[in-house]
């Protein structure tokens, strides 16, 4: 599974120091991370950084794992803290840093750096030869170099970042998929056509009809292959039914979070003995005589290498988000103003890549913004997937001005045309109960409460007093929406989901902004997952899968459609390369 294991034994804990004998000095330190405090312990001996353990940690332990391990050896190979953060985990990184410093503060001791730390990356082979090459480590990555692997070819992934999982990580994975067990479990009807028709029309009609087809069709196939192969555990009595789907269907990870689903597949390529080359990136498709044959990349020491592809390759990049100038050149409007809720590894090197050999590319201008975001990161809240379950949108006035199970980008445009381009979401006790987000996500919840996003309050005038909302407004408001739970009719949005009256506290209120967080343009590709040109003819060993692609998900990607699409393809494209399809 992974690299490394948080000590949980709480030896020295304190703040203290702790000399343990002669010039060996061991004491405790902590900051904040990303989602909550790092505390760790460091042995100084004759004036030498010795040893760092992390004691306490809730970052995401994927992404935490080169910055606990690198950063650590490059502290002690260096005897200074004045390190570089690991990219893709800068909050993460300034945690574990300040935590370092912290505990050096307890000690009273100034370290005498020793120089550049050496490196500890391993020289790569110059060239390498395999079967199928993968590039990009997230969902569809994994799936395909599974596949590939399973089907009997020699594989190998490449992940330009430190760290594995991409987008698929980060997010609350979330998979749609018809007629599931779960949903048989809950008695809830569905059908692969309806699924079809919710996601072609929540694309505006845009999306490639046959694609999607496929995707609605292969879905549930694909979840089990999760759940019985990969092992993810995903819950057994609970859907969401997110925006623009008619019924519940998202089946839901252990955790809520891509960690799940991650740390399986990373098990998975392990036991099949596929290597996973993070730190490498790749910069240029190679052609030999019309047919893709491999890439070259540059290595974590910045070596030049090349990786040779007798079968083909398949590009699971994901999509652009991350890169602001790629934005602005598809949708303008999108600039520096706006976050992002993606990994910083998504820029868009695929479709880059793919175009610079002939590839078509579509639907570049969609690009979908998640309309409840953190205003200070710009990241997804998961804690307020209560909106699922009955949780409220309202604005400055205290007004709800959209129905709370829209299509994304329908609440993103409805919250930027509201006063402030902001609007807070509401909920009690009630539907928290049934929701547990904060339960689930209590690392998420703490820090929004630590930095004022996210205020909890036995009143509801005390809620809205605490972002200067008009109180009698906003109670006006629950009121009138209360009336619709008990008539089972919401007269003013219509809401879709269940109608839940919330009359008691506790409260809970939270502020949010709208985030870029899909790009649904990119590659084209054809229902074996191959690339096609600007002719619409197939570019021989060439195959892409995921959000690198464009033609599944028309102007809109449907909340949960995402992994669906990722594990559906990515599986496609890792056989069809195997077999040269």
């Amino acid at each position: 599974m992974l690299v490394f294991a948080l000590v949980l034994t709480m030896a020295g804990c304190g703040g203290g120091k702790d000399t343990a004998s002669g010039d060996v000095v061991t004491a405790v330190g902590q900051a904040d991370g990303k989602h909550g405090p790092i505390k760790v312990e460091i042995t100084v001996e004759k004036d030498k950084l010795k040893e760092i353990k992390v004691l306490e940690s809730k970052e995401n332990e994927v992404l935490a794992e080169p910055v606990y391990t690198k950063l650590s050896d490059q502290m002690i190979a260096s005897n200074s803290t004045e390190v570089d953060a690991i990219s893709g985990s800068t909050v993460t990184s300034d945690g574990f840093i300040a935590a370092v410093q912290d505990a050096l503060k307890q000690t009273g001791i100034t370290l005498v750096a020793a120089g550049a730390a050496a490196a500890t990356t391993s020289k790569e082979e110059a060239v390498q030869n395999f079967d199928v090459v993968v590039v990009g480590a997230g969902g569809a990555g994994f799936a395909a170099a599974i596949e590939a692997k399973v089907a009997g070819s020699n594989v190998v992934l490449l992940e330009k970042m430190p760290t594995i999982g991409g987008n698929t990580l980060i997010s609350g994975a979330e998979m749609n998929a018809a007629n599931t067990w779960v949903q048989n479990k809950l008695g809830i009807k569905d059908s692969q056509e309806l699924f079809y028709e919710d996601t072609m029309k929540g694309g505006d009609n845009v999306g490639n009809p046959e694609m999607v087809r496929i995707m609605t069709t292969k879905a549930t196939e694909a979840a089990e292959w999760l759940r019985d192969e990969i092992k993810v555990v995903f819950e057994d009595d609970n859907l969401f039914q997110f925006g623009g789907h008619s019924v519940k269907r998202a089946l839901i990870p252990n955790g809520h979070t891509g960690q799940e689903m991650v740390t399986k597949l990373k098990a998975k390529a392990d036991e099949l003995q596929i290597p996973v080359k993070t730190d490498t990136n790749v910069k240029e498709l190679i052609m030999t005589d019309g047919r893709v044959t491999g890439v070259k990349a540059t290595g974590a020491s910045g070596e030049e290498l090349t990786f040779n592809a007798k079968n083909g390759v398949i590009i699971a990049t994901g999509g652009f988000g991350s890169n602001i100038e790629m934005r602005k050149k598809y949708a303008p409007e999108l600039d520096e103003s706006y976050l992002s809720t993606v990994t910083t590894g998504s820029t868009g090197d695929g479709i880059v890549m793919g175009e610079k050999i002939g590839a078509a590319s579509t639907n570049m201008g969609s690009i979908q913004t998640y309309p409840v975001c953190n205003p200070k990161s710009g990241l997804i809240s998961l804690v307020a997937d209560s909106r699922f379950d009955g949780a409220l949108l309202i604005n400055q006035s205290g007004n709800r001005f959209v129905e709370e199970l829209e299509r994304r980008d329908v609440i993103s445009k409805a919250i930027l045309a509201q006063e402030g381009g902001y609007a807070y979401q509401i909920w009690n006790q009630k539907v928290g109960d049934f929701s547990k987000t904060v339960e689930t996500h209590k690392d998420e919840y703490d820090m929004l409460v630590k930095d004022g996003i996210l205020f909890k309050t036995d009143t509801l005038e005390e809620a809205a007093k605490h972002f200067n909302i008009p109180a009698d407004q906003l109670q006006k408001t629950i009121d009138r929406f209360n009336g619709f739970a008990k008539a089972g009719k919401d007269e003013d949005f219509k809401h879709r989901g269940t109608l839940t009256a919330m009359e008691e506290g506790p409260w809970y209120i939270q502020k949010a902004v709208p985030s870029v967080h899909h790009t649904m343009g990119g590659l084209v590709i054809d229902t074996e997952t191959r690339v096609l040109d600007k002719d619409n003819k197939v570019i021989p060993g060439l195959y892409a899968a995921g959000e690198v692609t464009g033609v599944i998900h028309g102007k809109n990607r449907l909340g949960g459609n995402a992994i669906a699409d990722v594990f559906v393809f990515g599986r496609i494209a890792g056989q069809n390369a195997a077999a040269q399809k």
